[in-house]
């Protein structure tokens, strides 16, 4: 299903309407750079670019906690931080950083890292390049499945020699909830079906 296009002033009034508490807030910047900085901020920093409104729910930095059940570490909670930000020009920079807690939710080390671009053209088609910290480099493609909800699938998996050798091509579901939290599942083939991977439920911290 094609998501309904926004216009520029209805999509940053329901932005604004979805960050109350977090709108003073922006992941740090040095400020002396000869062209604009990354913001994940609507308010603060360069326009965002017209070919990105159907993403422009994403922006902002986002803290939460998930569960993982991995053939590598089996099944933990962990926690999670995910930054949508952007300079400008007509991509987001996307950036997750996980770490294990306990049963009490106490951080107990560090986990993996990914880090990407997100891209979406005029037609909706959403392009994803990401690496992870373990070891992944992966292409996803997908569109927009609403206003507040977006599904990739992965094009190309290439794991490196050392990297999680099980690791399989999979499905990634992106969508605010009712809450307008974000939630996501990363699902990955395992004996020939899509089965749940990762997934977390995040609020939005900054943005």
């Amino acid at each position: 299903m094609k998501a309904r296009t926004l216009d520029g002033n209805e999509a940053i009034n329901l932005a604004a309407e979805q960050s109350k508490d977090t709108a003073g807030r922006n992941i740090p910047n040095l400020g002396d750079l000869p062209v604009a900085e990354d913001t994940a901020n609507l308010r603060q920093g360069p326009n965002i670019h017209d070919g990105l409104l159907a993403l422009l729910p994403l922006v902002g930095v986002w803290r939460g906690t998930g569960e993982a059940d991995t053939a590598e570490d089996g099944q933990y909670a962990f926690g999670q931080q995910v930054t949508f930000a952007h300079d400008g020009e007509n991509y987001l920079v996307f950036e997750s950083r996980i770490w294990k807690i306990d049963e009490n939710g106490e951080a107990t080390g560090q986990d993996q890292r990914e880090s990407g671009f997100w891209r979406i053209d005029a037609k909706d088609n959403i392009e994803i390049v990401t690496t992870h910290s373990t070891g992944v480099a992966e292409i996803f493609y997908g569109k927009p499945i609403s206003e507040r909800a977006w599904q990739v699938e992965s094009a190309s998996t290439m794991v490196t020699e050392t990297g999680p050798k099980a690791l399989g091509p999979g499905k990634r579901l992106y969508g605010l909830l009712p809450n307008n939290h974000l939630g996501w599942v990363d699902e990955r083939m395992v004996d020939g079906e899509l089965r749940p991977r990762m997934s977390a439920e995040l609020t939005r911290y900054a943005g």
